[in-house]
């Protein structure tokens, strides 16, 4: 790919590069010392199992592959035993290096599903930060001021509130930093609530008067209920482990602003093309692909005709009527069909029915009162436990 082409596909869903144009100016440096740029992310193994919202980095990580740059997917075994309190107005709880171990290998095994490892380098912070000796650390303090730590959101919060800050705390992101000059990171990704602690790996490396690297901040996944950070914890996740059958039924559940930024952050698919297909058969697609990533080629098609045949099976009337209804520019609101076709009384009725998750089209829950039914179809609506109808929109 050339600059151009690289910008397009590594910028894609990126909420910041810092500093601007950073990144085309390292791009163009690498092309003229005809070198692969070295792109870093770190990841602290604090559960075994990884879902959807941790694929993002590593799906732009694989982007950053395809234009035949080096990846370094760092593992902080080291960092992991400390605890880091982001976001949270608590600290996290360190790991024994027993369970950062055991988490690390499990960590690796997934995420071959999506890196290539051949293009793949695999480090552990202990290799550096596990030697440093206490005068080392002190060193490495030295170059970073408490006023500078208590810009960090969470600190600045805590200190606000009256809430204890440990020591250690301030230590998380200099030791984290410094994996960037230990590792002469070109480029370093994370999730926007990492930014301090990328950024301060671009502090530290000018401190140790290397190259500083850029940053580039990917936003947070929402979950399956749109809302929160997709979170076991929260039961609104799909992971990456998990049946063919489970991942694609989960998918399926998504709203089709959900889907779309799904498509964006965790798939190279071209987003126009996605937006001029129908909203259940994108999502259909999208299913299938991120099956196909976990479980083999072919794999998301076959759970995609089982989900098909599943519904079919359990719910479908062998009389269901139908119906063809007019669109109004190509679609036609949800609602205003329900009420169209006699399903609903009215307008209310209906927006009521989908607030209660009482209406599903071709078996997937519509949760968005404002859906529209696209030209085309027939679309199988079921509504309550007990209306069906084959309804076709025409222009």
């Amino acid at each position: 790919m050339n600059i151009q082409e690289q910008m397009e596909l590594l910028s894609r869903g990126a909420l910041e590069i810092l500093p601007a144009g950073s990144l085309e100016a390292k791009l163009k440096l690498a092309e003229k010392e005809g070198r692969a740029l070295r792109v870093k992310a770190g990841f602290d193994p604090t559960a075994p199992d990884l879902h959807l919202g941790h694929t993002v980095l590593l799906e732009k990580l694989r982007q950053f592959q395809q234009c035949g740059h080096q990846v370094v997917f760092l593992i902080g075994d080291f960092t992991g035993t400390i605890g880091d309190p982001t976001g949270k107005n608590e600290t996290r709880p360190p790991l024994t290096p027993e369970e950062v171990l055991e988490n690390a290998e499990s960590y690796k095994e997934q995420v071959f599903k999506i890196l290539d490892p051949e293009k793949t380098e695999v480090r552990f912070n202990s290799e550096w930060l596990g030697k440093l000796s206490a005068a080392d650390l002190i060193r490495i303090a030295a170059k970073a001021t408490v006023a500078r730590m208590l810009e960090r959101d969470d600190f600045e919060k805590r200190y606000k509130g009256g809430q204890s800050i440990a020591i250690h705390e301030f230590l998380y992101p200099l030791v984290q930093g410094y994996d960037s000059v230990a590792l002469d990171a070109d480029v370093e990704l994370g999730g926007n609530d990492q930014k301090f602690n990328l950024l301060m790996g671009r502090q530290l490396q000018g401190a140790y008067e290397k190259p500083q690297q850029v940053i580039l901040t990917m936003p947070l996944l929402e979950g399956l209920d749109g809302v929160n950070k997709m979170s076991k914890s929260l039961n609104n996740y799909v992971g990456v482990a998990e049946s063919a059958k489970d991942q694609f039924g989960k998918l399926m559940s998504a709203s089709d602003d959900l889907m779309l930024k799904y498509y964006e952050l965790l798939t190279d698919r071209d987003l126009d093309e996605v937006k001029a297909m129908h909203p259940m058969e994108a999502k259909k697609a999208l299913a299938a692909l991120i099956v196909d990533r976990f479980h083999g080629e072919g794999a998301g098609a076959a759970a995609r005709t089982g989900f098909e045949a599943q519904f079919t099976k359990k719910e479908i009337p062998d009389d269901v009527p139908e119906m063809t209804l007019s669109s109004e520019d190509g679609a036609l609101w949800v609602i205003k069909a329900l009420s169209q076709a006699g399903l609903t009384a009215s307008n209310g009725e209906g927006m009521r029915m989908v607030k209660q998750n009482a209406l599903s089209i071709d078996g997937v829950r519509v949760t968005d009162k404002d859906y529209q039914l696209q030209t085309g179809g027939p679309y199988l609506i079921k509504l309550g436990k007990r209306k069906f109808l084959n309804l076709s929109i025409e222009d």
